[in-house]
């Protein structure tokens, strides 16, 4: 079992000077980085999860919206974040709309799904996203896991976390706690074996305890912040945290911050 998530093949970059001024902390951050910090360049565009030609892209900002100021008005972390934007019909499949699936494939393969405790992040919703799909219209994390279910001999299932709506609109919202609000399912027969499926969502503590059936532990494949395939959206996402470590989304790369 790995004691830090996400971070073993990439541990000796915290050390540089280099890493070492990328991850410097931003000032009123609840999250200071330090040596054990540094970057990863393991996080893109996941091509095998993306339909269609939506954008997941690193960029500046955004800043706003007008009239915003305070803290909600910039990125939570940095000056960047991860732009997604999908569209509802504009493939010929069917449904029509678009995914993408923005993800690491490498640096959490193995690390023990019971293991997860922290999960969340912060978004950039506005009006025009709402109007399209409603409030609950976000972007969401996944985890491609090997469940071990026993009465479930599978060996891949989704675990998705779709998000309770933001309390804040054009502007950054908040730290959005997926262990303690919103809903989580698994794809295909894990999910009906456990009741925790796409028309039945559980809690992140009942999908927990439903995995853990004693027998083999199940384990991450990836993990991917990602939209689709339903309303278009258009937005972004920054301070991914998975366990003691936030993805801080920049235009030059992806940035790990510890949790003091």
């Amino acid at each position: 079992m790995n004691a830090r998530f996400g971070v073993k093949r990439k541990v000796a970059l915290g050390v540089t000077a280099l890493a070492a001024i990328a991850v410097s902390a931003v000032p009123g951050s609840a999250f200071a980085a330090d040596g054990n910090g540094g970057s990863s360049d393991h996080w893109g565009v996941i091509t095998r999860n993306t339909i269609g030609s939506p954008v997941a892209a690193l960029r500046n900002g955004p800043f706003g919206s007008f009239g915003v100021q305070g803290a909600s008005a910039r990125p939570p972390y940095g000056q960047g974040s991860l732009g997604i934007e999908v569209a509802d019909d504009s493939t010929s499949l069917t449904p029509s709309s678009e995914q993408v699936s923005f993800g690491n494939e490498v640096d959490f393969y193995g690390d023990p799904v019971l293991g997860l405790n922290q999960v969340g992040f912060h978004v950039f919703q506005t009006g025009e996203n709402i109007s399209y799909g409603g409030p609950g219209n976000l972007p969401n994390i996944r985890f491609e896991i090997n469940p071990n279910l026993t009465a479930a001999p599978t060996t891949y299932s989704s675990m998705v976390w779709n998000p309770a709506p933001s309390p804040v609109v054009d502007r950054w919202s908040p730290y959005l706690d997926a262990t303690t609000t919103g809903t989580w399912y698994l794809t295909g027969n894990a999910g009906t074996v456990t009741g925790c499926k796409l028309t039945a969502q559980c809690t992140f503590q009942q999908l927990k305890t439903a995995l853990n059936d004693g027998g083999a532990q199940p384990t991450i494949y990836t993990a991917t912040v990602g939209k689709g395939r339903d309303y278009m959206w258009i937005g972004a996402v920054d301070g991914l945290r998975i366990n003691q470590s936030i993805y801080d989304f920049e235009p030059d790369g992806v940035r790990i911050r510890r949790v003091n």
